[in-house]
């Protein structure tokens, strides 16, 4: 059974520099040392954007470096406040695809994971740009990804989800062209399920039929009432990442809170 850890939203910022208060460096530093101590046996860490809060050099430099500790392998694609540039000079290990896009596909014996690179920029003309993308070039590159799975179910990591979540700012910033990405994922019809960061909160359902799951950061998380029209706010609560587990029957999904997790338990 193929095992994936699936972190979403870093936000890292330089020394000495907080968000809300929170320092992501210590909140994702822990979120490692948790996957390295209980999921070391994990196929891939995979990655799905907003590696940093303000794509400046000296965070990617520094996520660099953090990610360097942990013990499985790692599969990194970007999200709207990343620089795609600006990591791939940072991160020159990731060979991005033909057009330059920051995607790959990764085949196990169980499943291809396909990760797509849905910023949409340059130009980075904000706030446009946070809303994500895929452009002509990136749904050719998805439709080769899908025709030549031979046979293999799909999972699609991505960083903007490609549909409403019913958050109303976060909605607002979504995949902008998700009529065209559904289309397309149907027509092939092997996709099973989608996964997504971008709303910073634990979020599980099915869209056009398909399944989907959105997991929240190890940093900050996108404050529940749904109704909020803006997208910056954040509220401090404990960090996460997700577990997703391939089965002979099908695919199984965890979200674990590891800031509040107890491996001490007691009978209850």
């Amino acid at each position: 059974m193929t095992k994936l850890i699936v972190f979403t939203d870093l936000h890292m910022v330089p020394e000495g520099t907080t968000i809300i208060g929170l320092d992501p460096y210590k909140r994702l530093l822990a979120g490692i040392e948790h996957v390295n101590r209980y999921h070391a046996d994990a196929d891939r860490v995979i990655i799905t954007g907003d590696l940093t809060h303000r794509a400046d050099t000296l965070s990617y430099e520094r996520l660099r470096d953090l990610l360097a500790l942990l013990v499985p392998p790692a599969a990194i694609t970007i999200g709207n406040h990343d620089y795609r540039e600006r990591f791939l000079e940072t991160f020159s290990h990731v060979a991005p695809d033909e057009d330059g896009f920051v995607q790959q596909v990764i085949d196990y014996a169980d499943c291809r994971a396909v990760l797509l690179d849905t910023l949409f920029a340059p130009p980075y003309d904000y706030p446009m740009s946070h809303a994500g993308y895929l452009c002509e070039k990136r749904l050719a590159w998805l439709e080769r990804a899908l025709a030549t799975a031979s046979g293999l179910p799909v999972l699609l990591f991505m960083h903007h989800p490609p549909h409403r979540t019913g958050f109303t700012g976060m909605d607002a910033i979504r995949l902008g062209n998700e009529d065209a990405f559904y289309d397309l994922v149907l027509r092939h019809g092997n996709v099973r399920h989608i996964f997504a960061g971008h709303v910073h909160r634990t979020i599980g359902g099915s869209h056009r039929g398909i399944p989907f799951s959105i997991f929240k950061s190890p940093v900050h998380q996108q404050p529940m009432p749904f109704d909020m029209p803006n997208a910056s706010l954040s509220v401090d609560e404990p960090g996460a990442y997700g577990i997703v587990m391939v089965t002979e029957e099908g695919l199984q999904v965890h979200n674990e809170d590891y800031e509040i997790a107890r491996r001490d338990p007691a009978i209850a």
